[in-house]
Formats: C-alpha cells, structure tokens, sequence
C-alpha cells in the first residue's frame, strides 16, 4: 500500500505544473491532499477526476483558502468531513476515509506565523486536537495521519534551528507538543521508522534561495498508528519536479 501526502499551496496551480499526470504514474492507493484552494465547483476540468481514483474533499468556507482533499483507488467504505469543530471546519482542515479496519486522513493544521492571534488559534487547536488523537491510538482501528502539521519537530527536521526557535512552526511548545504526541501518547511518526538521515525537508520558503541551498523544514508527516510502525517498508520526499513549495511525502506499507 503506498500512500502520498502532498500540500499542493493550490491544487488548480499544481496541476497546471504536471502534478496530477505524475500522480498517475506513482501505482499510488490514496493520496491525501491539503492546501487545495479551491471549491469543488471549480475543479471540473478532467484533471482533477484522474481515471481509477474516487475524490473527496472538504473546501474551505473562503474562496482560494485551505481545504483538504483525499484521492483513493478503493472507493472507502465511509469518508467524515470534518473534526466537528466549526471554527476549525470552516476553514476545510479535516477529512478522514475508511477502509476496512484502515482510516487515511487528510490534515492541515494551522499556521501561526500571520500573527499572534493565529498562534494563539494554532495553541487551543493543538490543545483540542491532542485527546482525538489519543483516542485515534487506542482505538480499534489502524490510522494514517497525512498532513502539513506546520511544526518541525527536532533540530534534525530543520536547516536554521538556531535562528527559528522563536518562530511559528519551531516553538518550544510546538516541538513539546509533538513529543507529547510521540513519546506519550504512543503515535508514530511513519517517515522516522525508516529514515533517520538529516537535511529531510518537506517545505522550502518562497524567500531567498532556500530551495537551492536546501534550507527546508519537515512540517509534513504521516503519522500512524504504534500497530503500523513494523509495516513501513521506504519513504520518500519527492524532489525531482516542484508542484509546490511543499514536496511530496510517499511512504509505502506492508498493508
């Protein structure tokens, strides 16, 4: 089972940058899609309905904002749109589909780099968000949690940690949070089973010459539940075409 999560920063701008013809060529079973940036009216060119593959999205209430997107080769036994949460559902960061005893969701947390009162939102969603996915890990069910989490984790998942760690993203209390998430509460980070290498960058700022220079961040995860962590057989960052300023994150599992 393969399984890529892909921040597109607009899925009608990573299309046009071939992102859905590479798609086609991954053998690829879901694809978890965030930062879509579009409403779902506006996506009826055949593009965006690839042969082989049911869609399911969750549109941001705001035109051009957000919103998340799952495309699957197996059409799911039930899809949930949405956390239950309306501030957080209107602006399209939640969407989860079934599979037998496997849920694929779709996640995208929120930035706080806007300003202080998008931290302070970023703060009570992670708050809120923690007891679901605790209960997500006990359970009786398999997760994967794609997604741009907007947190690197460890120095290792950064190129400039001393020069970030009063940035949104690089917190203190960003970082302890998924410590708590990882070491606690017992989820998975799936990239990290398999890959323990520095300089593993999933997002480049649009500023300077990150790309070039490799000056990244891995904001983007796959995180899973403890019971697939010995079915991760290879991930990858996908770096060879840019369809964004987020590269592809593919992991594989013995499923």
């Amino acid at each position: 089972m393969k399984i890529i999560s892909a921040n597109l920063n607009g899925i009608r701008a990573a299309a046009r940058k071939g992102f859905f013809d590479w798609m086609l060529k991954q053998d690829v079973d879901v694809v978890c899609i965030q930062e879509t940036k579009a409403q779902l009216h506006q996506l009826s060119d055949p593009v965006f309905s690839p042969e082989g593959y049911h869609r399911y999205f969750h549109d941001a209430e705001k035109k051009g904002y957000s919103g998340v997107a799952i495309y699957s080769r197996q059409e799911p036994d039930s899809v949930t749109v949405g956390l239950g949460w309306p501030d957080v559902d209107c602006e399209g960061r939640y969407i989860q589909a079934d599979f037998g005893r496997l849920s694929v969701a779709s996640l995208y947390l929120h930035s706080g780099s806007a300003s202080e009162e998008r931290q302070a939102l970023k703060f009570d969603v992670m708050d809120r968000l923690m007891p679901r996915l605790a209960e997500m890990k006990n359970a009786d069910r398999d997760y994967v949690i794609c997604g741009d989490w907007n947190i690197a984790h460890k120095k290792v998942d950064i190129k400039n940690w001393r020069g970030n760690q009063k940035n949104s993203g690089f917190l203190p209390e960003e970082r302890a949070w998924l410590d708590t998430l990882f070491d606690e509460v017992g989820m998975v980070d799936g990239f990290r089973v398999v890959n323990q290498q520095e300089e593993q960058y999933t997002w480049w700022s649009n500023r300077g010459q990150a790309w070039a220079n490799n000056t990244g961040w891995r904001i983007d995860y796959q995180v899973i539940s403890p019971a697939l962590a010995d079915k991760v057989v290879a991930a990858e960052i996908y770096k060879d075409e840019r369809f964004s300023d987020h590269a592809p994150l593919i992991l594989s599992y013995d499923y």
